[in-house]
């Protein structure tokens, strides 16, 4: 009876998938994301977001809006952390979801902290929000397809561990390179300020399309049951850190544009 009773507390905490840790960049990608944000800020765009979050970094609140998903007052939010769109669709062809997305989110974020209306209480909670939903952006697995939840139903082994390609992309590589956020963001590509141009140009909806053409490399880099280890995070983690560098260099451009 009592082998019975602890198969069935490994099954549930244990063995049973979560969703929670598969949903997002983790931690430390939203923190590199972040603090490379604050290395490409205005002064005076630093000096306004330093008021609202009240001395907090960006690099610190990334990871806000996922905090808060247990929070039954803030489901709302749930759908603004990514798109589903089909393999072969560009945003604008693809059916939105009603409940919004991370463009919605992102839109609405800019909207508030422009509006001169707003509290600063609402500036600073859409300003943390803001900061998590640019990075979500950026994960490839955010810009995914409806029917594998964005990776999430793509089951792999990571280093012998069973997993999902959602999370691979969203943690796995991360951690698997040992790197704090503040040795990603410091270990970001020297670039040109021409790259720099080029990377902010475009509209929100061209980034999409753009993030979506790397989620089509990712979807082709693996199939269901596939043994990944450290020759896939050889082949990828470039675009990863490729991906963390580009959302915090649009999302200080957002920002600067936003208090500039």
């Amino acid at each position: 009876m009592k082998l019975k009773l602890l198969l069935l507390i490994s099954f549930f905490f244990v063995a049973k998938p979560t969703t929670e840790e598969v949903v997002f960049w983790g931690q430390n990608g939203h923190r590199a994301t972040g603090k490379i944000a604050e290395n490409h800020l205005k002064k005076k765009a630093k000096r306004k977001i330093d008021k609202l979050l009240k001395g907090q970094s960006l690099a610190f609140v990334s990871t806000f809006a996922d905090e808060i998903k247990s929070d039954k007052a803030y489901r709302k939010y749930s759908s603004w952390h990514y798109v589903n769109m089909n393999i072969d669709e560009s945003y604008a062809d693809a059916a939105k979801n009603p409940k919004g997305d991370v463009v919605t989110a992102i839109n609405k974020c800019i909207e508030v902290l422009k509006d001169k209306n707003s509290s600063d209480e609402d500036k600073s909670f859409h300003l943390k929000m803001l900061v998590h939903f640019v990075g979500d952006l950026h994960q490839p697995m955010h810009i995914g397809q409806r029917e594998d939840k964005g990776g999430n139903s793509i089951q792999v082994q990571w280093f012998g561990k069973g997993t999902n390609l959602h999370a691979v992309w969203d943690t796995k590589m991360i951690e698997a390179w040992n790197m704090g956020y503040l040795e990603l963001a410091d270990n970001a590509k020297d670039l040109s300020k021409k790259q720099i141009e080029a990377i902010e140009a475009g509209t929100l909806v061209e980034w999409v399309d753009e993030v979506h053409e790397v989620t089509k490399k990712v979807y082709n880099s693996v199939k269901a049951g596939d043994k990944l280890s450290y020759r896939y995070s050889y082949d990828h983690f470039g675009i990863v850190r490729d991906q963390l560098q580009i959302g915090g260099i649009r999302l200080a451009k957002i920002l600067n544009d936003i208090f500039c």
